[in-house]
């Protein structure tokens, strides 16, 4: 390739930011729980507001989760997934391989 050829180094986002195994694991469950958590909000026709309500937060709060914001915790989403009727069979289900 002409960047290679170039001197430019082809890799993944892992690489360049230097992540751990550890790390990239850490943010795909965070990731991954995040893109269900909003999928099944949406799937029950519910609004971030209506999920807030549920779980005592703000509509911000359950967007930053929906984003997966780094300040939100898994703790958070998984008792986001349970309020939804979630079960803990679906929840590990979510977990990346």
């Amino acid at each position: 390739m002409k960047l290679e050829a170039s001197g430019w180094k082809i890799g993944s986002v892992d690489e360049f930011l230097e992540l751990s195994q550890e790390e990239t694991e850490f943010i795909e469950l965070k990731l991954s729980l995040s893109k269900n958590l909003k999928e099944r909000r949406q799937s029950l026709r519910l609004t971030q507001k209506d999920l807030a309500r549920m779980i005592h937060s703000s509509q911000s709060r359950v967007a930053k989760m929906e984003a997966g914001d780094p300040a939100v915790s898994i703790d958070l989403l998984v008792k986001s997934l349970l309020a939804l009727k979630t079960s803990k069979k679906e929840v590990a289900g979510m977990l990346p391989h």
